[in-house]
């Protein structure tokens, strides 16, 4: 069964505390999907190599370690739906003792890395990504053979819907039949733009923490969609720009994202500058419902008065995981910001924490 972001994160935190003597400890990632035969296989494989390591103690250690991966991966018919991460060795401090750990966690979302290390510390870094604040954003790219509607969550691109049009090509008959068939084509195409923009609705309307949309197609096609589809003003409200790509499939996505790094940077920018931008306004006219400052933040999120807790990302990691940690406890909104701008600099030069309260507190 896959786990929570707060289980996530403790178990990320636990694992962090351990530290082999040698290179001794494995980490796989399984990914979503993957067929854990192969996994088996791979692990069978880096048995039989490790007869090469010249420490005794060592391999034996990476042995032990294996087999027990290997007996997890036997167990198993598939990998879950979100994939495994495996983590074995032996990870006693003092040399010639044992105290051997093996743990199989599914995260709480799609795992899209396959990976095999023996280190001296786990691979943790694919997990602590998923714990970071992911923006979503909407993607659509179409023209008139095909389209296909995607989700972009923090740096991953998940495939939501892909679609056939069955619009005919041009035809090279001249006359009245050419034009009869040119009226047909054109109504098979607008009836395809609405198929599309009804998905859209279904997939992004009520979706929570969706920034904006982007949409992209070769030619003329993805402005007459947004023309004759009958998209939702609401909708059309979030497109934040369009793009001219060669392709309307899963590649097209991954095109749509590439090219419009440029939005995605200046909407980033743009959300930050609102949310200090309102901070810095409460400040001002209602400074009995701000705190800014780690003491006093702590405070107040022990009152329970917080709504929504600012960090600058210029913070020390284990401190932003400290707040975070605080926040998720009380169901405090966390937003972090950069310095990339003015608001940003003068927000870390005020100590980079601070608090929009729910309620005053003396």
């Amino acid at each position: 069964m896959s786990s929570t972001k707060e289980e996530l994160e403790e178990f990320v935190e636990e694992m962090k505390q351990h530290k082999a003597r040698h290179t001794e400890l494995i980490t796989v990632y399984v990914p979503e999907g993957f067929d854990i035969n192969l996994i088996t296989k791979q692990l069978e494989s880096e048995k039989s190599t490790c007869t090469n390591i010249k420490s005794t103690t060592t391999r034996k250690n990476v042995q032990d370690a294996l087999e027990s991966l290997i007996r997890i991966t036997k167990g198993m018919r598939k990998a879950p739906e979100n994939g495994i991460v495996l983590f074995a060795g032996n990870v006693s401090k003092t040399e010639g003792q044992d105290n051997f750990i093996t743990e199989a966690f599914e995260p709480p979302e799609g795992l899209n890395v396959r990976l095999y290390r023996c280190d001296q510390i786990f691979v943790l870094e694919p997990l602590e990504e998923m714990l970071e604040v992911k923006e979503l954003y909407g993607l659509a790219v179409i023209d008139r053979k095909e389209a296909a509607l995607g989700l972009l969550i923090g740096k991953k691109i998940k495939v939501l819907q892909k679609f056939d049009s069955f619009v005919p090509g041009k035809t090279h008959k001249g006359g009245q039949s050419a034009q009869r068939f040119g009226r047909i084509r054109e109504g098979l195409a607008k009836e395809f733009f609405r198929k599309v923009a009804e998905a859209m609705k279904k997939q992004f309307f009520n979706m929570k923490n969706l920034k904006g949309i982007l949409v992209g197609g070769p030619g003329p096609t993805k402005e007459d969609f947004l023309k004759e589809g009958n998209l939702v003003t609401a909708l059309q409200d979030k497109v934040l720009g369009v793009k001219d790509i060669g392709y309307a499939d899963e590649h097209g996505l991954d095109l749509l994202v590439e090219c419009s790094g440029d939005i995605l940077a200046e909407q980033e920018i743009i959300y930050e500058k609102k949310i200090l931008e309102k901070f810095f306004d409460m400040l001002g006219k209602q400074k009995d419902k701000t705190v800014y400052g780690a003491k006093d933040v702590e405070k107040a999120l022990g009152f329970g008065a917080v709504e929504t807790i600012l960090l600058s990302k210029k913070l020390k990691k284990p401190d932003i995981k400290k707040f975070e940690k605080k926040a998720s406890e009380t169901g405090v909104k966390v937003e972090l910001v950069s310095i990339d701008t003015e608001e940003g600099q003068q927000f870390w030069n005020l100590g980079g924490v601070g608090g929009m309260l729910r309620f005053k507190i003396q």
